[in-house]
């Protein structure tokens, strides 16, 4: 850029670049695009100033008032940011580097673009002040045990079994509104324990299960994608394919109980729709109004069910897919419901990936790494490389026996 030029403004670049780096249509969703788009505003925020020490003034010169831009980046800007991640923040070290990188790729991306001559990011001065990755992901260690696995599914077995007694077990006399109630308190029962033996058992990454808010293309799977004769499921991969998953006899049960109590009108409806009661009631008089209904009898409709997701079937209006984080929602409760007892530095409830490295646990000891990884859908390298402990125990015992042989001779 020559001097007569003006200024570009760092920001500028952002929606590009995360246009870029987004999926589905138009690149507005994916999970990389909104945690790059948060790193990319608080650099720009530091670059400006207003998030460093009290010493900081940011990159743009004191006698100019401008946004900060393209020019005031040199690699001694991302060395001093690199230390400024580093700091005492609470910030364990491998969060550091992941923070980096969103903002190094970013760097990447401009050098390609011609916002920059050079992608200072990566140069050996600018990432000195790193600190050393150990090569563990953070929040990715938690695996469920065999213990916690039995106890959380055993407390959702005895909550659909309660509610499904409760419900079929009803005299014939019984008010329409009290028999919605307990079919509503049994739907809710059998979804959840349909949930997490899903969770617990496929294998199966909770984005490709549930509607993800940030990526368009999943939307949760549907009854149409399950095949519990064959023992299946389709599911959108993180590979960016639809693949077919399995689904293992203690999942089947559940899944259909809850079929049976829920009894979706239509194969294309959310395996887990949404209880949500306002976002309900906002799609049910969307849909009724459209259907040609004046707002009297809209109302007087829904005054007919004690909840609006038992409209919903009714009039087959279909709702969401419950999101991922609902489901992460789901777990922290049930989890303090079982009483289950989770020591882990990062989360303090069952969480969804804890069940997926949890099965991967159980096949690699009994199966063997290339198994586990057709199951995982990973390939053999990346399971051996998550599951690496295993192999360092079995090499150890391996290790102990010759040892003890020594000790015979």
């Amino acid at each position: 850029m020559s001097e007569q030029d003006d200024p570009i403004p760092l920001a500028s670049s952002f929606d590009r670049y995360l246009q870029d780096k987004g999926k589905g249509r138009g690149g507005d969703g994916g999970n990389y695009r909104r945690n790059a788009e948060r790193e990319l505003h608080r650099f720009a925020e530091w670059a400006a100033g207003d998030r460093g020490d009290d010493d900081w003034t940011g990159t743009v010169p004191d006698d100019v008032d401008r946004e900060p831009a393209f020019e005031d980046l040199d690699e001694r800007t991302f060395r001093e940011y690199a230390r400024h991640l580093a700091s005492d923040r609470g910030l364990k070290q491998n969060t550091v580097q992941t923070y980096y990188a969103y903002i190094s790729a970013w760097c990447g991306w401009c050098v390609n673009e011609g916002y920059l001559q050079a992608h200072f990011a990566q140069r050996a001065s600018a990432t000195a002040p790193l600190p050393e990755d150990d090569g563990r992901k953070p929040g990715d260690q938690q695996a469920w045990t065999s213990e916690q696995r039995h106890a959380l599914t055993r407390h959702v077995d005895e909550q659909a079994r309660d509610a499904v007694e409760a419900y079929t077990t009803l005299p014939k006399d019984t008010a329409p509104t009290d028999k919605q109630r307990a079919r509503y308190r049994a739907l809710k029962a059998t979804r959840e324990r349909a949930l997490i033996y899903l969770i617990a058992y496929t294998a199966v990454r909770v984005g490709e299960l549930l509607r993800d808010s940030d990526d368009p293309r999943r939307r949760g799977v549907r009854w149409e994608d399950l095949n519990l004769e064959d023992g299946s499921m389709d599911v959108y991969r993180k590979k960016q394919q639809w693949d077919a998953a399995s689904l293992p006899d203690p999942v089947i049960h559940p899944v259909r109980q809850y079929q049976k109590v829920l009894q979706p009108p239509t194969e294309r409806w959310p395996v887990f729709p949404t209880f949500d009661q306002r976002t309900l009631a906002a799609l049910v008089q969307e849909e009724l109004t459209d259907r040609g209904q004046r707002p009297a009898d809209v109302k007087d409709r829904r005054d007919e069910f004690v909840r609006d997701l038992l409209l919903t079937l009714e009039e087959d209006i279909r709702p969401q897919s419950i999101t991922t984080d609902g489901a992460r929602s789901i777990l922290h409760r049930l989890t303090d419901d079982a009483g289950v007892e989770v020591a882990h530095p990062r989360h303090d409830y069952l969480a969804p990936h804890g069940g997926r490295r949890g099965m991967g646990e159980v096949l690699v000891r009994s199966f063997g790494y290339t198994v586990a990884a057709r199951y995982l859908d990973n390939s053999e390298e990346m399971v051996r490389e998550r599951y690496s402990h295993i192999e360092a125990g079995e090499l150890g015992d391996v290790a102990t026996d010759a040892l003890g042989d020594m000790d015979e001779i």
